[in-house]
């Protein structure tokens, strides 16, 4: 049973797109990852290293998979689970030379991404990408 706001896709259709964008990914086709957001996407990224952040839209989203791609970042998709409207992810993530696990966790609807929060290593994110510097005020 559906509830009321909750998209009429089906949870295997959003798998698959979920699976089509880590696909899309891996094989550097960038403008295909791209078309399966929502062009009001948030994508959240947590901890303290440079990449870390809430970022909106498809513009600033592309400007932060450009500045993981500076570190020869590969993800392995391992399994999908889908209950609704939300995706988990669950991948190996390898970038300057270390690699982690993720739990990547996506809200699906109309068939687009409209947010992507990333759970994984955020140690490693720091020691790869270096932590963010801090600012006054």
């Amino acid at each position: 049973m559906r509830t009321k706001g909750v998209s009429t896709v089906s949870e295997q259709e959003n798998k698959e797109l979920i699976k089509k964008g880590y696909d899309a990914f891996a094989t550097g086709d960038i403008e295909t990852v791209m078309s399966l957001f929502d062009d009001d996407v948030e994508w959240v990224q947590p901890g303290q290293s440079a990449v870390s952040g809430t970022f909106h839209g498809k513009t600033e989203v592309l400007e932060y998979m450009g500045r993981l791609a500076e570190k020869s970042l590969a993800v392995r998709l391992i399994d999908v689970i889908a209950e609704g409207d939300t995706v988990v992810a669950l991948t190996e993530v390898s970038a300057g030379g270390e690699t982690g696990r993720d739990a990547d966790v996506f809200t699906v609807r109309n068939g687009k991404t409209v947010r992507a929060l990333m759970h994984g290593d955020t140690a490693m994110m720091e020691r790869v990408y270096g932590k963010k510097a801090l600012t006054a005020g």
